[in-house]
């Protein structure tokens, strides 16, 4: 099948593209100039998506997906990690796998202290306040993610077409590796309107304002030898994070 290449925005018109139409996709040199960092120092954080655990959460019993958690609060220009928390989501919005708690291991202390760390985080905190107009304490819950075809197919979003319960979600696209298939999609979630491409590109951003969108990725198979997909997915919410009690 034919990959549709995404439409990618000039950093400078990010604001308005995320006014218009509720998200906004960003090649990687676009990526590196907002996060005030260069590509090596993204790509520095790459090796750590190797040697993840499995979900042991995934209720379709699936083996196709690896996964890390950690949580963290950028407030007044400062990111500060949180304790380890529980990944929770309200059936709303997950109905698959909403309702409970989903504990993940931490991100590892290596892949926090590179420098792209940190730079990525603060740009994407410092991006929702201008989109919103004031700061804002931002909740943010980063999520690495290796889907691959163990399987025979790997689900990047088995609970399908979804929001996610929070104001923004940003995803970067790390590695893909003998695969075909992940294709994006986007919809409005108010009305008719979507697009469908495929991020090929590592370091590529998709940013979504989660009011008004709603996204999936399709599933992915291998071409020939064993393939996967990794992405870095980052959420930010205003004020709290997710428990059942919010």
């Amino acid at each position: 099948m034919h990959e549709l290449t995404p439409h990618y925005a000039p950093l400078a018109t990010l604001p308005d593209q995320m006014a218009q139409q509720g998200f906004s996709v960003l090649d990687a040199a676009s990526v590196a100039q907002w996060a005030a960092c260069s590509l090596d120092e993204l790509n520095a954080l790459c090796a750590d998506w190797n040697d993840m655990p499995h979900d042991q959460h995934l209720k379709d019993g699936g083996r196709y997906r690896r996964r890390r958690h950690s949580s963290f609060v950028h407030e007044n220009g400062t990111l500060a990690p949180v304790p380890h928390r529980a990944h929770w989501q309200s059936l709303d919005y997950n109905a698959l796998h909403g309702g409970m708690a989903r504990w993940f291991e931490p991100i590892l202390d290596r892949t926090l202290h590179q420098p792209a760390w940190p730079k990525l985080l603060s740009a994407l905190a410092t991006t929702a306040n201008q989109l919103r107009g004031m700061s804002i304490r931002w909740c943010i819950e980063a999520h690495q993610f290796r889907i691959d075809t163990t399987d025979g197919i790997g689900r990047p979003t088995p609970e399908g077409a979804h929001r996610d319960g929070v104001d923004f979600v940003a995803v970067f696209v790390v590695d893909r590796e003998n695969i075909k298939g992940g294709e994006t999609r986007v919809f409005d979630a108010h009305g008719p309107r979507g697009e469908r491409f495929t991020l090929t590109q590592a370091w590529s951003l998709l940013l979504l304002d989660d009011a008004r969108v709603i996204h999936e990725s399709t599933p992915i198979q291998p071409l020939g030898a064993q393939g996967h997909r990794d992405t870095l997915v980052v959420t930010l919410r205003a004020n709290h994070f997710q428990d059942p009690a919010s």
